[in-house]
């Protein structure tokens, strides 16, 4: 597997840690979570600025491990899941792209449609990565999935979220509640 600093000198996609396939853009390595990302990953779920609009709660650095072991296992349950995002020129952890099934809990259900899924480290905002780790998700979803859609929550004053998902091809479908609080439901047709 290449190290975050060696990766390819083309975009595509690479064999990976675990069967984790590594996606490469022009800035971005989206390879597999592993230990080496719990500080920088801690860190982030730390920051007040980052769960403003995802709970609310910063998490413990026991909750982010739990995190990165609950994305590796959601490969080998799902044969998808979350990416550790890091810039490519600096090495610099950027944040967390993937999908998920979460089976979660709100009316209309997304059960068993993929869930996509960004957070990045505030460093990172306003220049466009999340969109380019988005988007080369989407691309690696759209290739390897067999599913005819893709969905995303994300809370209705989270404009930026909301910028990324349209920008990505997402629809709002649906306004629903999810843990208490107004969550705006978006999918994706292939």
């Amino acid at each position: 597997m290449p190290s975050r600093t060696e990766t390819p000198a083309f975009a595509g996609v690479t064999g990976g840690d675990g069967g984790i396939p590594v996606l490469t853009t022009e800035r971005l390595l989206l390879r597999a979570p592993s230990a080496d990302d719990l500080d920088a990953s801690a860190a982030m779920w730390s920051n007040p600025e980052v769960v403003r609009h995802i709970g609310g709660k910063p998490f413990t650095r026991e909750e982010v491990w739990s995190r990165i072991l609950r994305a590796r296992g959601l490969w080998s349950m799902l044969g998808y899941g979350y990416w550790a995002v890091y810039d490519r020129d600096s090495d610099r952890f950027v944040g967390d792209v993937g999908f998920a099934d979460f089976h979660r809990d709100f009316t209309p259900s997304i059960e068993g449609i993929p869930e996509m899924g960004w957070v990045l480290d505030p460093w990172c905002h306003g220049r466009g990565y999340a969109s380019e780790a988005v988007k080369a998700a989407i691309r690696w979803g759209e290739a390897e999935l067999s599913a005819p859609e893709f969905s995303c929550i994300i809370d209705p004053d989270n404009r930026a979220s909301i910028k990324v998902a349209e920008k990505a091809g997402f629809i709002q479908s649906a306004e629903t509640t999810y843990k208490g609080g107004p969550t705006l439901v978006f999918r994706r047709s292939r």
